[in-house]
């Protein structure tokens, strides 16, 4: 396995995050991590976030996922800003730049971060980038009501990875919204897909693969395609 995965507890007031850092081989790490974390249900170990763990790490970047619980919008973006500050603060991985994701509701809690100028730059980090896989636009069923407040208040680059099929991001309405967004953004469909990512043939690794070889394509291009090793 090219690299190392590292458990943590993250301090988060009077509490402990669990945490798995990926941690690239020394030669292949290009000095630039990712955090993520999960939707509303799941954990660490949600499977998506766990594949593009490994891909990102394997091909040099760092990446931490973390759990936390709770439907609180509010207290899911206090403890991403937790993780965040941790793994900025550390001697150990000497990291230059951060990407913030997260899937569904993970995802609304890294925009939230990433919204307050307030916090940034974390530490003397600079945030590169937000990649958001599964983003809820909107509840199932509710079109109307769209989450885009913190999204119109993001500079930094964005990467939209969601189905066609989504029943929380209709397409249409996700493109609208793209197009009034101040921050450089792209977008990826997968074709027929629904906010889990499930779809008629096709298997879950296949669909993984697409979102994984699409996720570490466009790091690379917002870094410069530099591979910035030791």
């Amino acid at each position: 396995m090219s690299f190392e995965e590292v458990k943590v507890k993250i301090p988060f007031g009077i509490k402990f995050l669990d945490a798995v850092i990926s941690v690239p081989m020394r030669e292949l790490h290009m000095h630039v991590g990712v955090v993520v974390t999960h939707g509303a249900g799941g954990d660490l170990h949600f499977r998506h976030l766990v594949s593009m763990a490994t891909s990102l790490a394997s091909n040099g970047v760092l990446c931490v996922r973390f759990t936390c619980k709770g439907l609180n919008l509010s207290y899911r973006t206090k403890a991403y800003r937790a993780v965040v500050d941790y793994i900025s603060k550390s001697k150990d991985y000497k990291l230059k730049g951060l990407f913030l994701g997260g899937r569904s509701m993970g995802a609304r809690a890294a925009a939230a971060t990433a919204a307050d100028p307030t916090h940034l730059p974390v530490n003397g980090i600079d945030i590169r980038g937000l990649i958001f896989l599964s983003y809820p636009l909107h509840p199932a069923k509710e079109q109307k009501k769209l989450r885009t407040s913190d999204l119109v208040l993001l500079h930094q680059p964005v990467l939209f990875i969601s189905g066609t099929a989504d029943e929380m991001c209709e397409k249409s309405l996700l493109d609208d919204v793209i197009r009034k967004l101040a921050a450089p953004t792209t977008v990826h469909w997968i074709e027929g897909a629904n906010h889990g990512m499930g779809l008629k043939g096709r298997t879950e690794d296949d669909v993984m693969d697409e979102m994984n070889t699409h996720v570490l394509a466009w790091i690379k291009e917002v870094c410069g395609g530099s591979d910035d090793h030791d």
